[in-house]
């Protein structure tokens, strides 16, 4: 293992558990802010990253995708809730599923202006150069922070069960047909990861990869000051 690859470990991990535990938060907070306990309940309002980790969807996959050089991404366990309790179910699936994506987006806001504060306080050479914390802050932490939250938000935000963005679909679905939508949302979890971590590897398309280099990669350069 060479000398970067340590740091770039524990920097992505830094990075990645704040950006996935605050997504989960995001949903759990939302439910709960419409009058559903249920996630509360269970512990899902905690900052407590065991209360949200998933051992394959937290750990073993985003190692596996960092090993295979993927765009690095996971999910937690689900956040549950009732949308029963809510006064409009359709509406609060909706305000639920992209509360997740909200927390990503001002994760990454926030952590871009930590960068450009700090580029325009020093020069850029200075702030790496002779301190290491420093400098893993600076050129692995932040940038890494802020693509690993834009990479979650645009992921999530595909309107594909399970992902978050599914839940237009709830907000557009007739009543009756709500509870065989929730059916079928159970069960595509397996189905999908499937499909992103097998098609790129036996045929000659990455579709996901080119959808994040089109939405994360381009606002991030966009946005991010160095």
């Amino acid at each position: 293992m060479s000398s970067l690859s340590v740091p770039y470990i524990i920097c992505s991990i830094l990075a990645f558990v704040p950006a996935i535990v605050l997504h989960e938060m995001g949903h759990a907070l939302a439910a709960y802010k419409l009058g559903d306990p249920t996630a509360k309940g269970q512990g899902r309002l905690s900052f407590n990253p065991l209360n949200h980790i998933d051992p394959f969807g937290t750990v073993l996959m985003p190692l596996l995708l960092m090993a295979m050089n993927m765009p690095i991404f996971g999910y937690a366990k689900p956040v549950p809730y009732n949308p029963g309790y809510f006064d409009d179910p359709r509406k609060g699936d909706l305000i639920v599923g992209l509360a997740g994506p909200a927390a990503n987006l001002l994760q990454a806001a926030l952590g871009t202006a930590v960068a450009w504060a700090c580029y325009t306080a020093l020069p850029l050479a200075q702030m790496t150069s002779g301190n290491v914390f420093f400098h893993y802050f600076f050129l692995f932490f932040i940038p890494y922070y802020v693509l690993i939250n834009l990479f979650l938000m645009f992921f999530n935000l595909l309107p594909i069960p399970p992902l978050d963005g599914s839940s237009i679909f709830a907000f557009f679905c007739p009543k009756r047909h709500l509870e065989t939508y929730y059916r079928i949302q159970r069960y595509a979890l397996p189905i999908f990861l499937l499909v992103i971590i097998v098609v790129p590897q036996v045929l000659p398309i990455d579709p996901i990869g080119a959808y994040l280099d089109v939405t994360a990669y381009n606002l991030f350069e966009l946005t991010f000051p160095y």
